[in-house]
């Protein structure tokens, strides 16, 4: 059984959180949109770009959400798992922030907030038991799976720079939830999987414009 997180778990959580909301991030893996013709006409980056938007939100809570499953974490492979999980999200995270500055927009003005809400309903995940948090991982992508696909639908054709990243993103998400399903994921209750789509359509909806 691990021990609860150390003072220094907190600290490097407080700093992961700080690049976050500030922007600070690096992807390991190269974009998929690195070798795509960035360049769309006005009318189209305005249509692409909340979409972005909201996808680069949607980074933001998965780095909350997985910093707090990680410190919360009963056992070493839960925690190394939800670690390597964030680790993958970090390259989706400076992807979508990227594709946003080549779009001439703007992340959402709400991130510090997003980011204390994920971690916080990560924690109540987190301590919930292992079993729950992988899960809760499991569900989450899950929904996140379904949301690209959705993304996918309704961007402009000719943004294949962003749609090669939102594909990419959506065959990353579906590769954590069979890991975190393998691990030992429990399924979580209805009630409980309605509210996070409610949650989920409150943040996009928001994020979209804001």
């Amino acid at each position: 059984m691990a021990s609860g997180p150390s003072l220094d778990s907190w600290l490097i959580a407080a700093d992961n959180a700080l690049r976050t909301v500030s922007g600070v991030a690096h992807a390991g893996r190269p974009s998929p949109a690195a070798e795509v013709d960035p360049n769309l006409p006005p009318d189209l980056r305005r249509r692409s770009a909340p979409l972005m938007r909201v996808n680069h939100v949607g980074e933001v809570c998965a780095q909350a959400l997985y910093e707090a499953q990680a410190l919360t974490a009963r056992s070493a492979e839960v925690r190394a798992q939800m670690q390597q999980a964030s680790r993958e999200e970090t390259d989706h995270l400076a992807w979508t922030a990227e594709r946003l500055r080549a779009l001439g927009d703007r992340p959402s003005l709400l991130n510090p907030l997003w980011y204390a809400g994920a971690f916080a309903i990560g924690l109540v995940a987190g301590r919930a038991g292992d079993a729950w948090s992988l899960g809760f991982l499991v569900e989450t992508e899950r929904q996140v799976e379904e949301h690209l696909a959705g993304h996918l639908d309704r961007l402009p054709a000719e943004d294949r720079a962003s749609r090669a990243i939102v594909a990419q993103m959506k065959e990353d998400e579906a590769q954590h939830a069979e890991a975190a399903l393998a691990a030992g994921g429990a399924p979580l209750p209805a009630p409980v999987r309605w509210l996070m789509r409610g949650a989920s359509k409150m943040m996009t909806g928001t994020a979209h414009y804001i």
